[in-house]
């Protein structure tokens, strides 16, 4: 008794909590603590028993009333308080609780048919492609390993002129009720069929070449076609090329994860493509006929006289193609204008003249910015 914790506290809960908060309380705790959900766990299994100890007294009215006023001792039998735990206890709530949970395993709810067909298991990968692979598109081949049916027993597990047996412990259901007594009494969960493994069925003879399951593991290789204008981390799924399903059930998809290697020139926003290139000053002074890179290969572009540093142009359509097939997004293009190296005399006594020609007038930011300070002072 003196080692009991509070039965409010046990639930997460303040004295005077409603019907519904304990039951919703109760809920939450019973789901992290389930014996299922943590086998061979006898820390948790003990955390279960007293949780669900807590919610028999908080969830009755009666036995509430006796424990708000006398605490432990007002629903403990031996010390006449009456409203113990007698074996008798109606799950009631708990059993719908606990269906809602773990498939209506208390009071013997319906369960999912082992025999039943069951999609067979999806295979995940990852392909690198280039970055003009990305944008136009492309067709791979991938090695892929996965279960198929195996060829001998065609699937059904059995050595040649056997069958399987029904199992007789569980009826084919693949699932036993066990019982487990508690503080409360006793009570039934589903568990797995020690006999069949859950599976409903017993192959007495199983296949050599599969030993019995079914499946065989088989490297594959799939072509797999790359949309036009994928981008990095996007995924694209094949139907049916992953793992065979079971009892005649269809098998998984093959999802391939796309990585996109980064190009030396390119980056990618959207379906736009980013780039820059360097000009000379006598280029950004006179303008030029420049030749710019692009995914489809060099296209001329007509620069203006007096461009500045760190401008940006478009190209109107030389992007990604849309991955849904509609059209395509634009290249912008920033300039620079690199700054020459290592001149000789002649070249630097040319350009000391070049700029004591030079006035304010030939550079607008500049005037602006000085005309600006000018005007503070």
């Amino acid at each position: 008794m003196a080692d009991k914790r509070d039965y409010y506290e046990v639930l997460g809960l303040s004295k005077g909590a409603s019907e519904d908060e304990i039951k919703k309380a109760y809920r939450r705790k019973a789901k992290e603590t389930h014996p299922d959900l943590h086998p061979g766990d006898k820390e948790a299994e003990a955390r279960f028993k007293e949780v669900n100890e807590a919610y028999e007294v908080l969830s009755d009215s009666d036995k509430k009333a006796r424990y708000d006023q006398f605490g432990h001792a007002g629903v403990d039998p031996n010390f006449g308080g009456g409203g113990g735990f007698d074996g008798g206890f109606d799950f009631g709530d708990l059993g719908d609780i606990f269906g809602s949970f773990f498939g209506g395993g208390f009071g013997g709810g319906r369960r999912s048919n082992p025999n039943a067909p069951q999609r067979g298991e999806s295979i995940r990968i990852s392909l690198t492609i280039d970055f003009e692979e990305a944008a136009f598109g492309c067709e791979k081949a991938v090695t892929i390993e996965r279960a198929e049916a195996c060829p001998t027993c065609q699937g059904s597990g059995c050595a040649s002129g056997t069958t399987p047996e029904t199992c007789s412990k569980c009826r084919g259901t693949g699932t036993v009720q066990v019982r487990r007594q508690t503080p409360m009494g006793v009570f039934a969960t589903p568990s797995a069929c020690p006999d069949c493994g859950g599976k409903g069925r017993i192959i007495r003879q199983p296949c050599k070449d599969c030993r019995g399951s079914g499946f065989v593991r088989k490297r594959k290789t799939i072509q797999a076609s790359v949309p036009a204008g994928i981008d990095n981390g996007q995924t694209i799924s094949i139907r049916g090329q992953g793992s065979a399903g079971k009892n005649g059930g269809p098998a998984g998809d093959l999802l391939i994860t796309i990585a996109v290697r980064p190009h030396e020139l390119f980056r990618r926003e959207g379906t736009s493509v980013l780039c820059e290139t360097p000009i000379t000053f006598a280029q950004a002074v006179l303008g030029a006929e420049l030749e710019i890179p692009t995914i489809d290969g060099k296209v001329k572009y007509d620069l203006p006289e007096g461009t500045q540093s760190g401008s940006t142009f478009r190209l109107k359509g030389k992007g990604i193609p849309s991955l849904n097939g509609r059209g395509r997004g634009d290249q912008y293009v920033t300039v620079y204008i690199e700054t020459p190296r290592n001149l000789n005399h002649e070249q630097k006594e040319a350009l000391k003249k070049f700029a004591e020609t030079m006035g304010d007038d030939n550079y607008q930011e500049r005037k602006g910015l000085f005309g600006k300070n000018k005007k503070k002072r």
